[in-house]
């Protein structure tokens, strides 16, 4: 978060986080503006009462941002289906002609959608809480003080500090600028930091790249310029989904279908056959109701409603609900080293002076840039903690009282890879410094680059601090001429649960890419210290081709990449997405931005920069980059039971369609009421589908979704439909008289029913005590409808005499066999 001023002791002061700077209105002139009094324009902010007058006034930042639908969208969603819509009218026409009973389909309906809502709420909870927590809280002066506020609790001339990171919540004019560079390419689309001077105006949805600042808002609430996108964006979204989309493609298919097959089925039911109304009505809609598969929607959204709930407790937060479906089909990630494989702090371990400079004099310039910069990055926080600018150090020195005078002061920006200070030091004197990497402060060949190049190699991370000449340290020859002055060696602190995950993506096969702006080498070293497979194939980004094929090549070829920039980053992303890859990054900082709004799924730390966060699809609020096998884990879950779930009612649904047309081409009465069809697509697909659309899964995600659910739904259904027309038309010869109708209806409900289990005991497997158990229950639950007197009477159901029922177990013991044989041939043929 912002980094607060500090007194000469070290302890934080209740002030702003950086001494005024410069009137917002008022000229440029040679003083720096560190040195401004902080009486200047701007520096205390708003009064309370100021504040009272301005939200009185209704000129407070209202926008109302939400993580997840509103309840009365997720109602609305949920009940205002097409097909809930067609089955509502089924409904109530049943519930005029037939006996209630053959209307239970429509209280399944309602039971469903209301499972539906009431998972979504559950989830629309999680949400709402976790996007709570994963706040970032800008830091505004107010009554002289920096205070850390909530974003819809900012006013109108407000001023709100900036540091690296930071996101621009409001509109507003620069008031002060500490060499600021805004990024507006989530705006504008254009890459390339803005500079900001004071005056300059920032726009909401922009965000901090280097430097630091504050600004006065002129804008809140929905007259920002992003206020509109930035509540869009935030709101429950349906991005692209294979499985969403796969499923809307079948369901337009289905809708193609079942339009000319139910009407073929009506007129053939009511005008060629002379039956009874009521019983005719009944028997259509009894043909029409299976061939919609309503419950698949449902049962994916509860999964990803229940996935997103899961994560949350495990301090995930899931921006975009089929994000856990991408990550769990991703083939390569990109890993940034600081904040993913290692944690944010470091240490100094040790500091070697070059060319005969005084030890001592060094460490008093790595005190005094300390203290130059008020938001420092993790590299210079270590100097801080090492050599504070007052107190015993961590080397055991006393700091001086009297710090060098700042003049100028350039903040670490991850373009130019390295930052610095002039002073004015206790004797008069003038002096500037840079501090950065080696390799881009000194020329190419320079013998201190093989010393270097040794420590880089052990993992041990290396500043240089070089001398240059007086002058403008933002210059682009800034660096040309500097005198090497001292090595800093400093040491990552890794974290403990980075090696685990790794060896788990290479257990998956997923490509692991280490990207980092640092060198190359000490990358390396870092990541075999992990043990990432192929840390020794490092590569320097300078020397990274810029064809785009070619850098394809090389992206595949190594895992450990340096120097590189954030537009590299972003073009790596592309490059290997060019090859068909579907790419992850994670990151926690400014330069990661770029290529997490590229990548196919972004993940942010939650302690990363508010604009990581905000362009991420997932954030994991616990820092822990060990929760990303979970969110694999769970997509995987996902997809591999919702495509199991996708062939069950699919099957039902081609063999509703087929005997529709079998009945209408033979011109029979249609076999099944709406009671026998509910009776079995309550035991066969949706109670057994609840429980396999949670229960663990681990296979890994497979593409063409419709593809591989059609390919087995297909024949599934042929088979079922073909095998209980043969038994409905077998007991139409052997059953005569009264109630023959009904018999024939038991014989051929007994064949579909078995030939149903046979499937879900094909898609139940692999076995274990549950699945095992729950297929056998559902047998059970079929069998007692059987034999309980009242419960025949209740669904129409009751075998009559032995020869047509051992046929009807016949027949559908064949198409068992028949089953397997083709599920075999197809995954033979087309792969598991």
């Amino acid at each position: 978060m912002t980094q607060r001023a500090l007194d000469s002791s070290g302890e934080q002061t209740p002030g702003p986080s950086r001494p005024a700077m410069i009137d917002a209105g008022a000229e440029l002139d040679p003083v720096h503006p560190m040195d401004l009094p902080p009486s200047a324009h701007d520096a205390t902010g708003l009064t309370t009462a100021e504040v009272a007058e301005r939200v009185a006034r209704g000129e407070v930042n209202d926008v109302p941002v939400r993580s997840s639908r509103s309840v009365a969208e997720i109602v609305r969603a949920n009940v205002f289906t097409r097909f809930n819509l067609i089955i509502g009218v089924l409904w109530v026409i049943m519930l005029f002609v037939a006996p209630i009973q053959d209307s239970l389909f429509g209280f399944v309906i309602v039971a469903n959608t209301g499972i539906g809502i009431i998972q979504e709420w559950r989830a629309k909870k999680t949400l709402d809480s976790l996007a709570v927590i994963g706040e970032a809280k800008p830091t505004v002066r107010r009554d002289g003080k920096a205070a850390e506020i909530s974003t819809h609790e900012i006013v109108l001339g407000d001023v709100v500090e900036l540091g690296p990171g930071d996101k621009v919540v409001v509109d507003g004019t620069v008031a002060e600028a500490d060499s600021l560079e805004v990024d507006e390419s989530l705006l504008t689309g254009e890459a390339d930091p803005v500079l900001k001077r004071p005056g300059d105006a920032v726009m909401s949805g922009s965000f901090v790249v280097a430097g630091g600042g504050a600004f006065t808002a002129t804008k809140v609430g929905r007259e920002a310029y992003a206020a509109q996108l930035a509540e869009e964006a935030s709101r429950f979204t349906l991005v692209h989904s294979e499985l969403r989309s796969g499923i809307s493609t079948i369901l337009k298919y289905v809708t193609w279908m079942m339009v000319p097959t139910a009407i073929g089925l009506i007129i053939s039911q009511l005008v060629v056959k002379d039956n009874n109304f009521k019983d005719s009505v009944a028997r259509t809609v009894g043909g029409i109701v299976p061939m919609i598969p309503e419950g698949l929607v449902l049962l994916t959204s509860v999964a990803f409603a229940i996935g997103v709930v899961r994560l949350g407790r495990k301090q995930c937060l899931v921006q975009e609900l089929p994000a856990i479906e991408g990550l769990a089909r991703v083939d390569v990630v990109c890993l940034d080293k600081t904040g993913t494989l290692t944690e944010g702090g470091m240490d100094i371990t040790e500091v070697r002076p070059l060319g005969g400079s005084d030890e001592a004099y060094v460490h008093q310039v790595l005190r005094s840039l300390g203290s130059s910069d008020p938001r420092p990055n993790a590299s210079l926080q270590a100097i801080i903690d090492a050599y504070p600018a007052g107190g015993k150090s961590d080397k055991g020195e006393q700091g001086e009282e009297a710090s060098w005078a700042v003049t100028d002061a350039l903040p670490f920006s991850s373009a130019r890879k390295y930052s610095g200070a002039a002073f004015t030091e206790t004797d008069g004197t003038s002096s500037a410094w840079l501090l950065g990497a080696p390799d881009v402060l000194l020329p190419e060949g320079d013998p201190t680059l093989d010393e270097i190049e040794l420590l880089n190699q052990q993992g041990l991370r290396v500043l240089l601090l070089a001398r240059v000449e007086s002058g403008e340290l933002d210059a682009p020859d800034a660096a040309e001429g500097d005198v090497p002055t001292a090595l800093v060696v400093l040491e990552q602190r890794l974290r403990p649960d980075a090696a685990e995950t790794l060896k788990y993506f290479a257990q998956q096969n997923v490509a692991t890419k280490v990207i980092s702006g640092d060198n190359a080498v000490s990358v390396g070293a870092v990541a075999g210290k992990l043990g990432l497979a192929g840390a020794e194939n490092t590569l320097d980004a300078r020397k990274m081709p810029t064809d785009p094929d070619d850098m394809a090549t090389a992206m595949e070829q190594n895992a450990v990449f340096g120097r590189v920039t954030p537009q590299q980053k972003r073009d790596m992303v592309a490059a290997l997405q060019s090859r068909g890859h579907t790419v992850a990054m994670t990151g926690d900082g400014v330069n990661d931005v770029l290529a997490l709004k590229d990548a196919d799924i972004g993940v942010s730390m939650g302690s990363g920069s508010e604009a990581t966060r905000a362009v991420a699809q997932i954030v994991l609020l616990n820092n822990s980059f060990a929760t990303l096998p979970s969110v694999v884990a769970e997509g995987r879950r996902v997809i591999g039971n919702i495509t199991r779930v996708a062939t069950l009612f699919l099957t039902k649904t081609v063999y509703s369609v087929l005997l529709a047309i079998l009945v209408v081409c033979t011109q029979v009465e249609y076999p099944f009421l709406p009671r026998h069809l509910t009776l079995l697509s309550t035991l066969t697909i949706g109670v057994p589908a609840f429980f396999l659309a949670l229960a663990p899964n681990k296979e890994r995600a497979q593409p063409h979704f419709v593809r591989r659910v059609m390919r087995y739904a297909i024949p599934s259904g042929v088979i079922a439909a073909t095998a209980t027309f043969t038994t409905y038309l077998v007991a139409r010869h052997h059953y005569a008289g009264p109630g023959a109708l009904e018999a024939e209806t038991s014989a051929a409900t007994l064949t579909l029913f078995l030939t149903s289990m046979w499937v879900l005991a094909i898609i139940a497997r692999p076995y274990t005590w549950w699945r095992i158990g729950l297929v056998a229950a559902m047998g059970l639950g079929f069998l007692i409808v059987l034999v309980v007197p009242w419960l025949q009477d209740f669904f129409a159901l009751k075998l009559v005499g032995t020869t047509m029922p051992w046929t009807a177990v016949g027949i559908a013991v064949a198409a068992a066999a028949l089953l397997e044989f083709s599920w075999r041939l197809v995954g033979r043929r087309f792969g598991a």
